[in-house]
């Protein structure tokens, strides 16, 4: 099986006037297409680093990261842009739905920038809306839903565009024990039903033992 993700000497270092500060050293991962992979470690650890290196979100010091066909540190802006919308998918600790749009529009809208027509996204957007068990709460706003409805809004925002990994951070970190664990169980069943690889941090063990394979990163590195 092919590698999605091949990340190489991967150096993450902060410098300020008083100090320089390495999060991430030397590190190195290679995750196989279709794939389930947590990460976990301590606050500060270099998780949600890495997350957002691999996303375009943020830049590494050095090293490599192929994911797919993109070289993601050598990325344009545009070229960020288009891997963004085409090849990956991101569901965060925080909900990130706009709050003025109901949940409806706030999945398919990321559909109608990738130019797919408006009606073929709204009933794309439907059926995810199904899927993760929100149909009936579609015309709501976020300031209507629940915390845990507003998570599985999200997911099925991060699957609109049928991208080939998906990078959740925190998925169930804002939520009560009983929410957190369907929108865990949630997560891994949409995962495994549109066959996409997924790369998880959280600091939940329960939630890191669904995964196919679990790492912690300790001083910067893999274990």
């Amino acid at each position: 099986m092919s590698n999605i993700i091949s990340i190489s000497n991967l150096e993450k270092t902060y410098k300020s006037d008083s100090e320089t500060l390495t999060i991430l050293h030397d590190l190195n991962l290679e995750v196989e297409n279709g794939r389930k992979i947590a990460i976990v470690g301590e606050s500060g650890s270099g998780k949600s680093t890495l997350l957002n290196i691999i996303g375009g979100i943020d830049k590494p010091t050095s090293g490599s990261v192929l994911a797919g066909k993109w070289q993601v540190e050598s990325l344009s802006e545009a070229e960020i842009s288009e891997y963004r919308s085409s090849f990956i998918g991101l569901i965060f600790q925080f909900h990130y739905l706009l709050k003025d749009f109901t949940a409806l529009e706030n999945v398919y809208m990321p559909a109608m920038i990738a130019g797919k027509n408006k009606k073929e996204a709204i009933e794309l957007a439907k059926e995810l809306l199904d899927d993760v068990g929100v149909s009936d709460r579609i015309n709501h706003l976020p300031s209507q839903l629940s915390g845990g409805e507003r998570q599985r809004v999200a997911a099925a925002r991060a699957l609109i565009n049928n991208p080939q990994l998906i990078l959740a951070d925190e998925p169930t970190g804002n939520l009560d024990p009983a929410n957190a664990e369907k929108i865990g169980d949630l997560l891994f069943s949409m995962v495994e039903k549109y066959n996409k690889t997924l790369l998880l941090v959280t600091h939940d063990t329960k939630l890191a033992e669904k995964a196919d394979c679990c790492y912690r990163i300790v001083e910067g590195r893999l274990q």
